[in-house]
């Protein structure tokens, strides 16, 4: 990984007033140009080719300028560029999966957040071990196939928005079903209703729901939409289904809003607040936009099966904000409040406390 006091370095050079906000034009995209420029930055759009042309129907939260790539590979080789125009990176799931942990965790830029937080989300051993330092709830895990009991979901490893997740109710099904050249867990299904909550870290700011050291928010909750597993069951049983040659498939295609039985709400912020304080020992901290992706059992009980240590897509039904950060901002998106985090911090003469 680039060393911080490189990047603190470059930064030191930047002209706090000009500084723009930058990042790669899908994913959550949109919300991030658009609360860069409500809160007065410049934005610029990292694309392939030429710019994406659907910004046109969106002005308020197009790019103001755009940085045309051949592959995403050359972004390190156009790092200069970004320097020269004071740029901060935004990280979300399609700039680390096409760019590659690796490569993101080495680019030369001034990038938001704490970089170190994304190789512990990629890597599924690495999730589970800051997870139960934190003391959350999770679902089984096999080491085995010949451990298989009951029904399983399996993951590759890797921000992938569903794609290759599978259910396997048995070893042999397992066996039939897996890719074993790819890294992948196997996990206990565990039945409930899917809540993926949006929350903030912010170690600079100190009034509200104070941790050890800065504040947590909550500012949304949403559940993913999956290409077919969704709606499946609507032609047919399990059984008839794959004796017809189908299977549910879970590849993210949409998100809808939802809100938490409110007395769960306390329950919701202990979540959040033990996992801030486990990246704090573990990594130094995770810091800004992230989201615990958790399924609520029958008896009111939260499982946690993911973490997603950055902003997430289901934070693009809320651009206008939530049921939740409107009791914080009116129309708080989760793109704002990064805004408003980079702001405060320059102000404060405190960035090398948020970037890294």
């Amino acid at each position: 990984m680039i060393d911080k006091s490189k990047i603190q370095k470059i930064l030191e050079g930047y002209d706090p007033k000009e500084l723009t906000i930058a990042t790669v034009c899908s994913h959550s995209s949109l919300q991030i140009f658009h609360g860069a420029r409500k809160e007065g930055f410049k934005t610029l759009g990292i694309c392939l080719g030429q710019p994406p042309k659907f910004y046109d129907a969106f002005p308020l939260a197009k790019p103001d300028t755009f940085l045309s790539l051949d592959g995403y590979g050359a972004l390190l080789d156009e790092s200069d560029q970004l320097v020269e125009e004071n740029a901060i990176v935004v990280p979300h799931g399609s700039l680390v999966e096409y760019l590659g942990t690796d490569k993101f965790e080495n680019m030369p830029v001034p990038t938001f957040g704490n970089r170190r937080s994304l190789a512990w989300e990629s890597d599924r051993e690495m999730e589970r071990e800051w997870l139960l330092k934190a003391g959350i709830d999770l679902p089984m895990r096999f080491a085995t196939p010949e451990e298989i009991d009951r029904p399983v979901i399996v993951k590759y490893h890797g921000a992938k928005g569903g794609k290759g997740f599978f259910i396997s109710k048995s070893k042999g099904e397992y066996l039939s079903k897996v890719d074993s050249s790819q890294r992948h867990t196997i996990q206990e299904f565990i039945l409930g209703t899917r809540y993926y909550i949006h929350y903030f870290y912010s170690p600079i700011r100190s009034s509200g729901y104070t941790l050890s050291k800065g504040i947590l928010e909550m500012l949304g909750i949403d559940r993913r939409v999956e290409s077919n597993a969704d709606e499946i069951f609507r032609i047919g049983s399990m059984d008839e289904l794959e004796a017809a040659g189908i299977f549910p498939s879970f590849v993210v295609t949409g998100n809808i809003p939802l809100v938490l039985r409110e007395s769960l709400l306390p329950k919701a912020f202990e979540l959040g607040e033990r996992v801030v304080e486990a990246s704090l020992d573990l990594f130094g901290g995770m810091i800004g936009p992230f989201c615990l992706e958790t399924i609520v059992t029958d008896d009111l009980k939260f499982k946690v099966f993911e973490i997603s240590a950055r902003i997430v897509a289901g934070t693009n039904v809320f651009i206008s904000g939530s049921p939740y950060s409107d009791l914080i901002e009116e129309d708080l998106s989760n793109g704002k409040r990064i805004a408003q985090e980079i702001s405060l911090a320059r102000d404060q003469g405190r960035l090398s406390e948020i970037i890294s």
